[in-house]
């Protein structure tokens, strides 16, 4: 499959769909929950606030957004594919309180309104777009003035780098062709998760996505290595 490609990523998600949650739980030892509520934290979610989360997946964002939010605030998740957003749906009436609503549509080409959005999250999306940077123009264009994005994905580390990274960069690879490639073979997956690799190749590190970040209009851009810089947070301010 070939990375970046909209058709073929939206494809991805839809088959991966009903074992997602559990995959991730499993392949990180539930610490993405750990770095999803890290992401929030520099987001600071306040009740009445309107915020967005994009490529929200299965909705695990959006849900502990929308539980900071109320009163009198709202959440919409957006995601290119249906069948996670279907999961989303499922996980988000068991708490039918939460302000919650979810749209599928293209992080690249959302429709929504431009500065209408008090904060905004991306968990494992920007990696998939087609193209990144215009992600981040589209993310700043929703965006009002001074409000937050946090945007959480795999680190890119290169062997090339030598010393502690290069290190690094060996440890993942083992962990994605080890570990995570096997565990998805057991679940009838494994061509899927072997694009996490593929995608991590094209997918810029860390000192182009703070240039792309501030081309597209964020006054404040910084970035922080999570997971012992396995993963890495890419904190905004517009």
């Amino acid at each position: 499959m070939k990375p970046g490609d909209p058709a073929a990523v939206r494809q991805l998600f839809e088959s991966v769909a009903p074992r997602y949650d559990q995959l991730n739980d499993l392949l990180s030892l539930g610490l993405h929950r750990l770095w999803k509520r890290q992401a929030l934290q520099w987001l600071r979610p306040r009740p009445g606030q309107r915020l967005l989360d994009l490529c929200c997946g299965t909705g695990d964002l959006a849900l502990l957004l929308a539980a900071r939010v109320r009163p009198g605030g709202e959440v919409l998740g957006l995601d290119a594919a249906a069948a996670p957003l279907a999961r989303a749906a499922q996980r988000a009436a068991l708490q039918p309180w939460l302000p919650l609503h979810w749209r599928q549509g293209d992080a690249l080409a959302t429709g929504l309104a431009a500065a209408s959005w008090d904060g905004a999250t991306m968990a494992y999306g920007l990696r998939n777009l087609a193209d990144p940077g215009a992600g981040l123009l589209e993310l700043r264009r929703l965006l009002r003035p001074g409000a937050r994005a946090a945007v959480l994905d795999f680190r890119r580390l290169s062997s090339a780098a030598g010393g502690p990274e290069a290190a690094l960069a060996g440890f993942q690879r083992w962990y994605l062709r080890r570990l995570v490639v096997p565990t998805a073979r057991w679940a009838g997956l494994e061509a899927q998760y072997a694009y996490l690799e593929a995608s991590l190749e094209r997918f810029p590190p860390e000192g182009e996505l703070l240039a792309l970040a501030r081309q597209a209009g964020f006054r404040r851009a910084q970035y922080r290595p999570l997971a012992a810089g396995l993963m890495g947070l890419l904190e905004l301010e517009a």
